[in-house]
Parts: structure tokens; C-alpha cells; sequence
């Protein structure tokens, strides 16, 4: 009885599976789109898109899927929309059963300003890739000066990516000032007017940084925060300080 019982359970769910994958493959779902669940990933870390604007977005096109046939609802090309705006790295749209229908979205992180002497606006995310501003606003270090694309590929964007990381830094640095020769000179928010990194390599910044923090922690409270003028990073493996 027990094994008849499992055998006629095993049919019905199979049945159930068989009846909902030929409704779902084949035939038109007239079902009406009652749920829209819009996932953003990191959205901790960057406030430029959100669920409001994902649903902007879509209904300025008029593809927002709310109330809409299920069948209507064209995926792909809500993925391409999306994909349209700057700020958005990735986008997927999936239908489920009951009406539902969930679009997960991830960012392209904004992690520098760049406002060149050229006239350029933007923003960089991790890789260097410019991120037109297009009204957004962050709070974000920014670089100005002589900026060039190689400058921001191989300079400007390891930086941003160790700012980003890096909670003191971050907090220190108020303005990155690119000079006409592509050193990076830095504007703290206390203690120095100036501090001089050189021409950056990659594989130094976590270093200089290091460096910069021990200065900041350790001898700044003991002799004065503004007993230096001017901060040099130049020289490898010293910190140079030159006096008011």
C-alpha cells in the first residue's frame, strides 16, 4: 500500500512537471506580469542605480513589464536597454511561474572623478573606463590637470582602485592633481599643502601609502600637523618632508 501510495505521488508530480513545462515552452502565457523584483548587486557601494531608476529606465521605453502579458514581455530587449546606461556592467531578465518576473542588475562602479584640462568630465571605474557624468553626483576623489589616457590607464585608475580599498587614504585624499610632465600630486584634507607621489607605478602605491600613513599616525601628532609644507613619496623607501 505504502509503495502504491509513493508510486501514485511520484505520477502526480510528474504529471504536474510534464503539464507546466508545455505551458510554459508552448502556447501563449496571457498571464498578466503581477511582481517585478529588480535586484541590484553592490548596491552598498555606489547609489547610482537603483530600483527607481532601473523602473525609469524601462517605462521612459515603455518595456517597464508591470500588468503586462507574459508572453509580451521581451527579455532581451529589456537587457539591451539596460545595458545602454553607463553605469550598468550587466543585466538579466527571467521570467517564473504565477506572473513574476525578477531583472538583476550589476554596476560599474564610478571610483574617480576626471576633470581634465581638455575639458573633460567623467568618471573611471576600476578598469579606466570612462563613465560619462550625465548628471550624477558622487563623492569621489577627484583628478585634475593634464590627463591623458594612458595617464588614467596606468596611473590615475591603480590609484583609484587602492583609494577605493584603502579606508585611510580614501578619507585623506581630497584632490589628485595631475602636473604637465604626469606626476601625480596629492591634496590632503589636513596636515600638508601638497604631497608628491612622482610618476606612479602599480606596484609601488600600496608602499607609498604605507609610508604615508606612518608619517600621518606617528610623527604629524608628535611634531605638528602643520609643521610640513610640502611631502615627497618620489624617493624609494623614503618620505621627504619639507617645512613651512
Amino acid at each position: 500500500m505504502k509503495t502504491l501510495l509513493k508510486l501514485l505521488l511520484l505520477a502526480g508530480v510528474l504529471a504536474y512537471l510534464i503539464v507546466a513545462f508545455v505551458s510554459l515552452s508552448g502556447g501563449r502565457d496571457t498571464t498578466r506580469c503581477t511582481t517585478v523584483s529588480i535586484v541590484i548587486a553592490d548596491s552598498a557601494h555606489a547609489g547610482f542605480i537603483t530600483r527607481d531608476e532601473v523602473q525609469r529606465l524601462l517605462s521612459v521605453r515603455r518595456l517597464y513589464p508591470l500588468g503586462m502579458e507574459m508572453d509580451s514581455i521581451k527579455g532581451d530587449t529589456i537587457e539591451k536597454t539596460l545595458l545602454a546606461n553607463p553605469f550598468i556592467d550587466r543585466a538579466m531578465c527571467y521570467k517564473s511561474p504565477g506572473g513574476r518576473l525578477t531583472i538583476h542588475v550589476s554596476q560599474r562602479l564610478p571610483l574617480m572623478r576626471i576633470k581634465g584640462d581638455g575639458g573633460s568630465d567623467c568618471y573611471i571605474d576600476a578598469h579606466g573606463n570612462a563613465m560619462r557624468a550625465q548628471g550624477y553626483v558622487a563623492d569621489l576623489p577627484v583628478a585634475t590637470g593634464a590627463i591623458d589616457t594612458l595617464c588614467v590607464r596606468h596611473q590615475l585608475a591603480p590609484l583609484a582602485r587602492h583609494l577605493y580599498r584603502d579606508e585611510f587614504a580614501n578619507n585623506l585624499i581630497d584632490q589628485i592633481v595631475v602636473t604637465p610632465n604626469r606626476h601625480i600630486d596629492l591634496v590632503p584634507r589636513i596636515g600638508c599643502d601638497v604631497i608628491h607621489l612622482g610618476r606612479l607605478d602599480s606596484m609601488q602605491i600600496r608602499t607609498l601609502f604605507r609610508n604615508l600613513e606612518a608619517l600621518y599616525t606617528k610623527v604629524l601628532p608628535t611634531v605638528g600637523w602643520n609643521t610640513y609644507r610640502e611631502v615627497s613619496l618620489e624617493y624609494n623607501g623614503q618620505v621627504v618632508c619639507r617645512k613651512i
